[in-house]
């Protein structure tokens, strides 16, 4: 079964395809994009996935008479820097890709963001087709944020550029590692917790079926938290007000990727420590305890931490957190819990409110 949903955005709508076997389909999809066969196809994906589906992909994309060259990345977030930007466009010029193009990005969310980025500025844009291959790339695959990192930030150099389509073959997750699973399970459940109550109540129920990758719960699950992306991001493209909601967990969680340098922690990892913060944020706003027990709880029964290390340093999570997208004025702005499923975006965060959560974080330990 192939589940369909549309990111409505009038002219620049697209589609995304969830469903099984759907990798040994790309090429005719793509025709039906409209990519014409006179110009060469670009895929780009990383050490981890290519031996494991690049052969896959591009013998579809030849079969239907395509020409295509492909660019392997290590894999990892170290990967999404200037540099290996620079190799990609580099491997795009040489292939002799033209302004009917398309780059094609092939596994989970750094190759996304990078090949993305590479999209979005080359020749001023070109074709772009979405091809996750993790469960976390169901959130970065869908909206059209693409980016590199700086070393001082993360995301910091980037656009807002959608996809022609996003397919999306769950044939892909059965080789995901455990830690991977669950990681991708963090942004899974923070679409419940930011709109949908009874979904995020659903992943905890289902968090055993979740993470063994049961078909039914896990086609469900992807196929909710898309269409929930999906509705945020046709309000809300560019991020002027609602599709805020979506950064739950991420001003404390892009911080401590940062000062781990990209290597301790899985980006739904952070993210979830993240959520855990933001929930005790909103205690101390004055929302309700019960918030925080069931946000853990969640988190929790998918296998996600929800404390910090001791040896992180608060001075230097703050020092992250300033140069955040979201740190403006002395304030900063999070988005916090008013109910399990309804968020508020808060603009007067103090600092000092910031400091204490992390604090709080830390002190009952770590489980890893």
């Amino acid at each position: 079964m192939v589940r369909s949903i549309t990111v409505d955005l009038g002219e620049r709508s697209y589609p995304i395809h969830i469903g099984s076997g759907l990798l040994r389909d790309i090429g005719r999809q793509c025709v039906q994009a409209g990519f014409p066969l006179r110009s060469p196809l670009l895929v780009v994906s990383d050490s981890e996935v290519a031996p494991r589906y690049l052969p896959v992909v591009e013998a579809a994309l030849r079969e239907q008479g395509y020409s295509v060259v492909s660019h392997v990345i290590e894999a990892g977030e170290a990967s999404k820097s200037l540099a290996v930007y620079e190799d990609v466009i580099t491997t795009a010029i040489q292939a002799g890709l033209d302004r009917s193009s398309a780059v094609l990005a092939l596994g989970g969310g750094v190759v996304g963001d990078l090949a993305g980025f590479v999209a979005a500025s080359y020749m001023r844009g070109i074709g772009f087709v979405q091809i996750p291959t993790t469960i976390l790339a169901h959130d970065s695959s869908v909206g059209g944020k693409v980016a590199v990192n700086h070393p001082l930030a993360k995301n910091m150099i980037g656009a807002f550029y959608q996809p022609t389509m996003v397919v999306y073959d769950l044939d892909t997750l059965s080789t995901l590692p455990p830690r991977q699973v669950s990681s991708g399970l963090a942004e899974v459940v923070k679409h419940g917790l930011i709109l949908d109550r009874e979904f995020a109540y659903w992943c905890r129920e289902h968090a055993s079926a979740l993470l063994a990758l049961n078909a039914d719960a896990l086609g469900y699950a992807l196929e909710r938290g898309c269409a929930i992306k999906a509705e945020v991001v046709g309000n809300d493209e560019r991020e002027h007000g609602q599709r805020a909601i979506l950064n739950l967990g991420h001003t404390i969680g892009h911080a401590i990727e940062a000062v781990g340098g990209y290597g301790v922690f899985l980006h739904g990892e952070a993210i979830a420590i993240g959520m855990a913060g933001s929930a005790l944020l909103a205690a101390k706003l004055g929302r309700d305890q019960a918030i925080y027990e069931d946000t853990i709880s969640m988190l929790s029964a998918l296998g996600l931490p929800v404390r910090l290390p001791a040896e992180y340093s608060e001075d230097e999570l703050m020092e992250a957190m300033m140069h955040d997208k979201k740190f403006k004025e002395g304030k900063m702005t999070f988005i916090v819990p008013d109910s399990i499923g309804v968020v508020s975006i808060v603009n007067d965060v103090q600092q000092s409110a910031v400091r204490e959560v992390i604090s709080q974080l830390k002190e009952e330990g770590s489980p890893w």
